[in-house]
């Protein structure tokens, strides 16, 4: 399926055809969005950013690596974790290093490496309201751009990395 873009069409939105019923829709590139109206630059107004009174809302992505001090030392993937932090850490350096090389794309490597159940989901946390997450993982969405992908972050839960959606 071949993208094509649009001048008119606010950054990272392109025009996709679709096999099923062959016209033209609207596809984000950054958030993964499809509608069949073409969106309008008030459409690209960052959804994050808060209106008056309102909570900044950020969406995102991320692998989970557990270890022995993690909060809940278990997952969906193994009951009993043993891993030390330095393996966690040395485990999410690989995964990361994968992803920014482009030899693995982040939800691939979220399904099956991750040790959040959000790894089903290719790791989208979805989009999630400020003073929701973690103080560690919530400091370091606010700290990206979208589309950018964090360096190790550390929480109670364990190490991650985190790609900013919206």
């Amino acid at each position: 399926m071949s993208d094509s873009t649009n001048s008119a069409l606010p950054p990272n939105w392109v025009v996709r055809l679709s096999k099923s019923r062959n016209i033209n829709y609207y596809f984000n590139k950054v958030t993964g969005e499809s509608q069949w109206d073409a969106p309008t630059s008030s459409d690209d107004r960052r959804e994050s950013e808060p209106q008056h009174g309102q909570k900044l809302k950020m969406r995102a992505r991320h692998i989970l690596a557990k270890h022995v001090r993690s909060r809940r030392p278990s997952s969906w993937r193994e009951e009993n974790i043993t891993r030390t932090e330095e393996e966690a850490r040395e485990k999410i350096l690989a995964i990361r290093e994968a992803i920014v090389n482009g030899s693995q794309k982040f939800e691939d490597v979220a399904a099956v490496e991750s040790d959040c159940s959000s790894a089903k989901r290719g790791g989208d946390l979805g989009w999630f309201d400020e003073g929701a997450m973690q103080p560690a993982f919530e400091k370091a969405v606010k700290a990206l751009k979208v589309g950018e992908i964090s360096m190790l972050v550390e929480s109670d839960s364990g190490v991650h990395i985190i790609e900013r959606m919206g």
